[in-house]
């Protein structure tokens, strides 16, 4: 396939990479995604779960979907795909994955420069003293799990209407704008503000390339999209 030899050469030279990586690539794990999974959970869309009103009103019931999820997660292990970004980070001065994910795949595969968009599942906030910490057990042994100072705490995770952790986007965009070569992996590129890193780094002069199933929204835009498994496309990028 000449566009993926050309492709390699680009990255081969780059200096500077940034990764923005969806849902996709954590399907190839075995991980529905956020809508998926059946549709329904018992009655209910996971766009009326994932809400502060929705926690507010119901909390046990917005943590039995999380355990449910937490439990779904914690059975995958990372695919070739995560792994061969672990790859790229370790040969490159430059490297930022910008994950839109939240189940933790890519720690576990060794990636270390992470800017997680939407947080991460495996991490609890108390709503009451504002404290953060890491709890990797599923099942949970309570539900809903609540915080040393008595205060009942939440997924680590940003729900629809909240806002993005502090700071996070800008540090997206230095990384995009810095980048030589872009890589969009597993993403329909519907979500904002994620999807516009792709045209801001266009924009900067990186070389992006794609990796989908299918073709999205910005595929015209990016200089190589590639349809297939992400899974089995990455690694062939470091032959």
């Amino acid at each position: 396939m000449a566009d993926l030899e050309r492709a390699r050469g680009l990255l081969a030279r780059a200096r500077s990479v940034a990764v923005l990586t969806g849902a996709g690539i954590s399907a190839e794990s075995g991980i529905p995604s956020f809508r998926g999974a059946g549709g329904l959970w018992k009655n209910f869309r996971a766009e009326d779960l994932a809400t502060p009103q929705a926690f507010a009103r119901n909390p046990p019931l917005v943590w039995e979907w999380y355990a449910w999820r937490r439990e779904l997660i914690a059975n995958a292990a990372p695919n070739p795909a995560h792994y061969a970004l672990v790859r790229i980070e370790a040969a490159k001065p430059q490297f930022t994955l910008i994950t839109q994910n939240v189940d933790g795949l890519h720690d576990l595969a060794g990636s270390r420069q992470i800017l997680k968009l939407h947080g991460d599942i495996w991490r609890l906030r108390c709503i009451l003293c504002g404290t953060h910490w890491d709890d990797r057990r599923a099942p949970l042994p309570q539900v809903p799990p609540l915080c040393a100072c008595g205060g009942l705490a939440r997924p680590g995770v940003v729900w629809f209407g909240e806002s993005l952790p502090e700071g996070i986007m800008q540090q997206a965009e230095h990384a995009a704008a810095a980048a030589d070569v872009m890589l969009v992996v597993g993403t329909s590129a519907l979500v904002y503000p994620a999807a516009g890193l792709i045209p801001y780094a266009k924009r900067a002069g990186a070389t992006v390339m794609e990796f989908n199933l299918e073709t999205t929204a910005f595929s015209a835009m990016a200089d190589f999209s590639f349809q297939g498994p992400a899974g089995e496309l990455l690694p062939r990028l470091l032959i």
